[in-house]
């Protein structure tokens, strides 16, 4: 996690061959996977918040083939510290009748 704007940029640029000025958010976690950065650009800058879990660790991806774009459900998920593999939840009834 020693990696600021410049370097998350370059991971985004060279690694993903993706734009870091996309309209994305893109996540990293550290190593010991209590720690994620997210980078995303906004109109004049980029911005970079942090977060750590004080008990718990992140449900990261554990390779490149794991990894790859979250709805907003899915981010929500993975940054309170859920699997973003979660069953679906109970669809409301429609249109019926008691």
């Amino acid at each position: 996690m020693g990696k600021s704007f410049d370097g998350l940029m370059a991971v985004i640029r060279d690694n993903f061959q993706t734009d870091p000025f996309s309209n994305a958010v893109f996540l990293f976690c550290g190593r010991k996977k209590n720690t994620m950065k997210a980078l995303y650009s906004d109109r004049d800058g980029f911005v970079l918040p942090r977060k750590r879990l004080d008990n718990g660790k992140f449900q990261w991806p554990r390779n490149a083939s794991e990894a790859g774009p979250l709805t907003r459900r899915e981010s929500r998920w993975l940054t309170e510290g859920l699997s973003i593999d979660q069953p679906k939840a109970i669809q409301p009834v429609k249109g019926k009748d008691f």
